[in-house]
């Protein structure tokens, strides 16, 4: 049960935040203050969601990591809160299809395909993020949102490449 639940949390997680940020790149390369707030809470669901994930099935390398980024995230969340609420911004959660960042079975939790699949789920979620505070800062609406996306894409980066590197090794 509990894994059907963790599922479906990753599930809602990884929804919102590609449909927000692809229907304002489509009409719009730059998105607002509201798109990057509501597109970082997202990216906070989902890794919050690979935690659930990882109590469930993962091994102590994954656990560890994944408790770090649900940390970083929660930290991340109420700068962004305080950022919202200063400007009045009215956040927005989206639908959309997951898309194929499931992670391995629970027989697996302690094997490579497990940690390789832990790491691929992230990548994409981690571009999505990046790409969104960088189109951001091509013309920023908001003066505090903007001095917090300059601080924190060079670590979402270094996290990219980190996964990255790692699942390349695993």
């Amino acid at each position: 049960m509990r894994s059907l639940v963790a599922i479906v949390l990753l599930l809602i997680s990884t929804t919102a935040f590609a449909d927000s940020t692809g229907e304002r790149m489509r009409g719009n390369p730059t998105p607002t203050a509201t798109d990057v707030i509501s597109g970082l809470y997202a990216f906070s669901r989902f890794q919050h969601g690979l935690l659930e994930s990882t109590d469930l099935k993962g091994n102590a390398e994954v656990k560890n990591l994944a408790a770090l980024r649900a940390e970083e995230a929660a930290k991340r969340d109420r700068t962004l809160k305080d950022i919202q609420q200063a400007i009045g911004a009215e956040t927005r959660v989206g639908k959309r299809t997951l898309a194929g960042a499931s992670l391995a079975q629970p027989e697996n939790s302690d094997g490579p395909a497990y940690v390789r699949s832990f790491y691929a789920a992230q990548i994409p979620e981690y571009e999505s993020a990046v790409a969104l505070l960088e189109r951001y800062l091509l013309a920023p609406d908001n003066a505090a949102l903007a001095t917090f996306a300059r601080e924190h894409l060079p670590i979402l980066r270094s996290q990219l490449r980190n996964a990255e590197h790692t699942m390349a090794d695993k």
